[in-house]
This record gives structure tokens, C-alpha cells and sequence, in this order.
């Protein structure tokens, strides 16, 4: 009895200890906050005024989990995520009990069945296409979906294995990013695409300028295939990249000839390209130095400017052209970036694509440039609908971070990421295993090309490629729907009621 008195008596002690440091708490926020001139609401409501902050800082993942509805959420909502997570798995990826898509809002695209679409055995494998005929090692392309830029930095080094091992297994192809070819890029032995920034990253020589001879020597290992040369991206048209100080260790300095802990800040654009005389020059020259196909990434402001640029290659000749362009949407990718430029600067994906495609045609390059589609293309409708427009192939950069077990978190810049996809923090990363993630990286790979081909079938093609405008309708103000072919003919004579 005693023992168990003893015993209440301490607890009770802690209690009143704990209930003191509690009130003495209160008592310093109330005076810091009463003293502070930096924050209205906390001068005028001490204490109390504190849970609006915090409350602002978890209203995103309230909503995320709680509130918003499967098809409300932004940048990508649960059903678009959902669907990626289910297709990582390698199963069944059906539903049951109709669509939650509302099918009435104003640019919706909706796919065209046909009346009698192929059998089963009228169906065959999407084409390989070949990409620079005119370098001296072309490439041909097995996937129509590959791996758009993420560099080693802004993804982790599990991320980076991942994504090259399970490219490797689905036949994709990985984009190394603007952060140069780091060691785990080549783990699984994927086709590797090297992105040259405007830092010029892992090829630069000591005044920032493409060294021919790294520039050489990358061109000469095998996985490496293309080169692409990022002019802008959809995160940030006008500003180069943006590697936090604190991401930078020893080993991605080494890579991007950084110091350690320097921020890695990209100009915001090349410094030797001033004009589209400039770009084809810079084109021609990163190939003959390579030996291979070469191409830009950029987003699209004005179409018209970009005219000059298709007339000088009709001029100059066929082999002055680049082996491909990539058409980055202004929606904002996975990059750090100010604010004003995600949500407000360049031509959404939608528009802009169909735009080039047209400029391309016009000028009979169609089979000579090849076009690339990327920003916010996740789902296989997103893809099936950029290949209706005439995009040769589509990259993804965010629906491979899902792949992989992103949540959507919004910390990707902070090197804080909850799921080690873009920290670089170990006891963050021990929680990306990439004996799992390649496989789930390679399953959505395989999940996209395949529902791809179901809806081309569902058409009446039998592969992708031969999908047209008038194959895909969208849905108007009014309710109603037309053929995107009427909303923008193309130059392939693509017509439909």
C-alpha cells in the first residue's frame, strides 16, 4: 500500500511539473509574441494567433487526404496518382462502376471508337523509329514513353538506380538531366539520353564553355545515344537550373564541377546562342564532335518566332536540322522555381504542341525532326492524346516520381523528401529500395505503352503512331465535343465530322 502511495505521489509531482513548464511556455510565447513586430495576427492574438500558421502549412496535406475530391487536387490529382501506384504493381489496373471523370468540362479530350475496330490478332508492336539519320551513330527508339531529365542532385543517387535499372527492364530510355552523366545513370544499362544544360555540366571547361573533349568522350560510351540541348524547361522558362547549396556533396560536385555546398545555378540561358543561326550551328557542332543525334528541349512563348528557325533549315539544308525537339509544357515540371514562372510564363502543352507539329510539317521536316511531348503526360490518355497530335514520342519525369513512391509531399527543393526520391539525406533515402522501385519504375512504363495500345486499337489502328486528330474530340463550353481536326487541321490532310 505504501509502495503504491509512493508511487502516486511521483506521478502527481511529474503532473504538477509538466502542467508548470507548460504555463511557463505560454507565458514566454505570449511574450515573445506581444513583443515581436514582424507578424500582426500573433501581436494581436498571442499564442492562439500561432495555429494559423501552422494550420496554412498542413492545410495541403489535409486536403490532399481529407477534402479534396479524387479529380480536384493540382498539380496532379488522386485519380491521376492512383492510377500510376496501381500500374507499378504489374496487376489488374480495371475499375468498376463508370468513370468519376467529369466528361463536361471544357477541353476534356474524349478518344473516337470505331465502329469496327481490329481483332485481337490485327494488332502489332509499335514500330522502333529512328532518330538522326544523319549522325554518324542514329538511334533507333523501341519506346514511344520514356524517362524525361531529372539529374543526379535534384534526384537521389537510389532514385537515379532505380529509374536506370527499371528503364533498362521496360526498353525506355532515361534522360541523365542537366546535371551531368553520374556512375549510377549507367548501373542497369539503359539507353541513355545526356541533357546539356546552359552550366554545361559534366563537359564544361573551366570557364563554363563545352569542352570538345569530355564532350567526345561521353559520346563515345555506348549507352549514351542522344544529346539533348536544354534551351528551357517547363518549371522555368527564361531561368536556368536550381541546385540548393545543401544538396551539393562531394560526389555531385565532383560530377557538375561544383565546389561542395556551392549552389548549383544555372545561366539562364546559352551563352554562345543568341539566335536560331546560332542554335543550328551549336546542333551541328555537339554531332559531328559526338558522333550522335542531337536535339533541344525548350517551351514554347509565341509560335511565330519559331518559324525563322524552320526557314533557315530549309535554307541551310536537311542535315542543318535538329534530330528532334522536345515541347516542354509552362504547366511547371519538377524543378526548383520562383513562383511567377510555374504558374505564369509559357504556352501550355496543349498548345503548344500542335503548334510545332504544324510549323514542322509545313515545311516537310516531318520525317526528318523528330517530336517529343513532355509536361504533365502521366496517364496513357495523356499520352494516347499527344501522339494524336503528332508527337513521335512522349517523356515523363513526374508520373516516373509517382512510379517510385512520390506523394506528392511539395519538398522536392528542400532536400527534406519524406519518400529519399530527391533528398540526399541517408536516413531519408533508406526508405527508396531499388531492388522494389526499379521494378514498379518499369511496370508503369510497360502499364503506359500497353493502355496506349488499347486505346489506338480501341480507334481502329493498330498501333499508336497511326493515331490522327480526328481521333481524339474535345469537349466544348456548350457541352458538346468536335474533332480536334477541326479545331486544328493538319498539314497531313487530317479531316473529320
Amino acid at each position: 500500500m505504501g509502495a503504491a502511495m509512493y508511487l502516486l505521489q511521483i506521478l502527481a509531482l511529474v503532473f504538477l511539473v509538466a502542467i508548470g513548464f507548460a504555463v511557463l511556455a505560454v507565458v514566454l510565447l505570449y511574450l515573445i509574441d506581444t513583443t515581436q513586430t514582424g507578424d500582426a495576427i500573433r501581436r494581436n492574438y498571442p499564442v492562439i494567433g500561432r495555429f494559423r500558421g501552422w494550420f496554412s502549412k498542413l492545410g495541403e496535406f489535409f486536403r490532399q487526404y481529407f477534402f479534396a475530391m479524387d479529380r480536384e487536387e493540382m498539380p496532379f490529382n488522386r485519380a491521376q496518382r492512383d492510377w500510376v501506384y496501381h500500374a507499378t504493381k504489374g496487376k489488374d489496373n480495371t475499375v468498376a462502376f463508370g468513370s468519376t471523370r467529369n466528361l463536361n468540362i471544357p477541353g476534356t479530350p474524349i478518344f473516337v471508337n470505331a465502329v469496327f475496330p481490329p481483332l485481337d490478332d490485327q494488332f502489332s508492336v509499335t514500330e522502333p523509329m529512328v532518330i538522326g539519320p544523319m549522325a554518324k551513330v542514329p538511334y533507333v527508339a523501341r519506346s514511344i514513353f520514356n524517362i524525361s531529365g531529372m539529374s543526379y542532385g535534384a534526384i537521389s543517387r537510389p532514385a537515379v538506380e532505380a529509374l536506370s535499372r527499371g528503364a533498362a527492364e521496360a526498353g525506355v530510355w532515361l534522360n541523365t538531366g542537366e546535371g551531368g552523366l553520374a556512375p549510377f545513370h549507367e548501373l542497369g544499362a539503359c539507353d541513355l539520353v545526356y541533357q546539356i544544360g546552359t552550366a554545361k555540366f559534366g563537359i564544361r571547361d573551366e570557364h563554363g564553355n563545352i569542352d570538345d573533349e569530355k564532350l567526345a568522350a561521353v559520346g563515345a560510351r555506348p549507352q549514351v545515344k542522344m544529346f539533348e540541348l536544354k534551351l528551357a524547361q517547363g518549371a522555368k522558362p527564361g531561368k536556368g537550373g536550381i541546385l540548393p547549396g545543401e544538396k551539393v556533396n562531394a560526389e555531385i560536385a565532383a560530377i557538375r564541377g561544383l565546389k561542395v555546398g556551392q549552389p548549383g545555378i544555372s545561366p539562364n540561358r546559352h551563352r554562345e546562342i543568341d539566335t536560331f543561326e546560332d542554335l543550328l550551328d551549336m546542333i551541328v557542332h555537339i554531332r559531328k564532335v559526338s558522333g550522335k543525334p542531337v536535339g533541344f528541349k525548350t517551351v514554347i512563348g509565341s509560335s511565330d518566332e519559331w518559324e525563322r528557325m524552320f526557314q533557315l533549315i530549309v535554307e541551310r539544308g536537311p542535315e542543318s536540322a535538329p534530330d528532334f525537339i522536345t515541347i516542354d509544357g509552362g504547366e511547371g515540371g519538377t524543378g526548383a522555381a520562383p513562383m511567377p514562372l510555374i504558374d505564369l510564363v509559357g504556352m501550355p502543352i496543349r498548345e503548344a504542341l500542335p503548334r510545332i507539329v504544324d510549323l514542322r510539317d509545313r515545311y516537310g521536316l516531318k520525317e526528318r525532326i523528330r517530336i517529343v511531348a513532355a509536361g504533365k503526360l502521366v496517364n496513357p490518355a495523356d499520352v494516347a492524346w499527344a501522339i494524336c497530335l503528332g508527337a513521335d514520342f512522349v517523356t515523363s519525369a513526374r508520373g516516373f516520381m509517382f512510379s517510385m513512391g512520390c506523394i506528392q509531399a511539395l519538398k522536392c527543393n528542400r532536400n527534406t523528401c519524406p519518400t529519399g526520391i530527391t533528398t540526399h539525406d541517408p536516413r531519408l533515402q533508406k526508405g527508396l529500395v531499388v531492388e522494389d522501385k526499379y521494378k514498379k519504375v518499369a511496370n508503369y512504363a510497360k502499364a503506359v505503352i500497353k493502355e496506349v495500345e488499347t486505346i489506338a486499337h480501341s480507334v481502329g489502328v493498330s498501333e499508336p503512331r497511326q493515331m490522327r486528330r480526328r481521333h481524339v474530340r474535345i469537349v466544348q463550353a456548350d457541352g458538346s465535343s468536335i474533332p480536334f481536326s477541326k479545331l486544328r487541321p493538319s498539314y497531313r490532310g487530317d479531316t473529320a465530322t
